[in-house]
């Protein structure tokens, strides 16, 4: 399997849905030292995961860009896109109760490329407040 382009277009997000599907991606994230994203069907709802350790020890998350992303979930999660409960980092991060496939993509693809340092992609997913 070919490492996910950084920034990961949506389409290319892994649906890693089921046990074995998850480890595959996980295990496939680790073998190319890079930042595990992916997406699974909960029921009717999606969730978004991703995790940094995959990526080997070198591969820290600035607070300033965590704090990005924690901005961007709890945004989320106040205008009821994702479950309370949300992972915000800065190892691991999960939103549950995403609606459908296509927004749960365009959220990990935005999530994976402010994992490498581009908030542009996150920043149009979850417009930044007043």
């Amino acid at each position: 399997m070919q490492p996910l382009p950084v920034p990961c277009p949506a389409h290319l997000v892994p649906d890693a849905t089921g046990t074995n599907a998850f480890h595959d991606a996980y295990r496939n994230a680790m073998a190319q030292n890079a930042v595990f994203v992916a997406i699974e069907a909960e029921g009717p709802h999606w969730t978004v995961k991703a995790d940094t350790l995959t990526a080997g020890s070198g591969r820290r998350v600035s607070d300033a860009v965590n704090d990005a992303i924690r901005a961007a979930i709890l945004r989320l999660v106040d205008n009821h896109e994702v479950d309370f409960g949300a992972y915000t980092g800065p190892v691991y991060f999960m939103m549950h109760g995403v609606q459908d496939e296509e927004r749960a993509r365009e959220l990990a693809a935005a999530l994976h490329a402010a994992l490498y340092d581009d908030l542009e992609p996150l920043n149009r997913a979850v417009p930044p407040g007043p």
